[in-house]
């Protein structure tokens, strides 16, 4: 681990991007910058992220940018869709690598293992066991369809 959280890092690199006068970058970072700045106002009270936590932000704004590209490609408008991939590219640079689908498929295995799940009725069980080692690493939609597979006999 760094001795720089990745906010820090990120501030660092929106300040690089500026200087370097890249809009796409410094626009991203900015946006996912406030969207950390409101999580850490949201509640009771003020508090700092911590990495972890931090790190769920920049997976939920790279999600959204996903679901727009998408939306905007089924719009039929790929210019719109082009500038979503852009930002989401952006952001996939501060995300762990994603699992491939054969480890993917391996967690839920060893999931379903240790949970003694035997059907589809124990999936919440299974899913919530399977997300922890996952952390981030792949999408809850392709975490559950594995699941709902590897359950039903697939």
């Amino acid at each position: 681990m760094t001795d720089t959280s990745l906010k820090a890092r990120l501030q660092h690199d929106l300040h690089d991007a500026m200087r370097a006068k890249d809009k796409l970058r410094s626009g991203t970072l900015r946006m996912v910058l406030t969207s950390i700045t409101n999580a850490e106002v949201a509640g009771d009270e003020a508090r700092e992220l911590d990495d972890d936590e931090v790190l769920k932000v920049v997976a939920k704004e790279a999600k959204k940018r996903k679901e727009a590209a998408t939306a905007f490609r089924d719009a039929r408008r790929p210019e719109l869709a082009d500038t979503e991939d852009a930002e989401l590219a952006v952001l996939e640079g501060y995300l762990p690598a994603q699992l491939g689908d054969d480890d993917l498929r391996a967690i839920v295995e060893r999931a379903i293992a240790t949970s003694g799940a035997t059907g589809m009725a124990q999936m919440g069980l299974v899913m919530k066991a399977a997300q922890g080692e996952v952390a981030g690493r792949a999408d809850g939609g392709r975490v559950a369809a594995i699941v709902k597979q590897v359950l039903s006999g697939g």
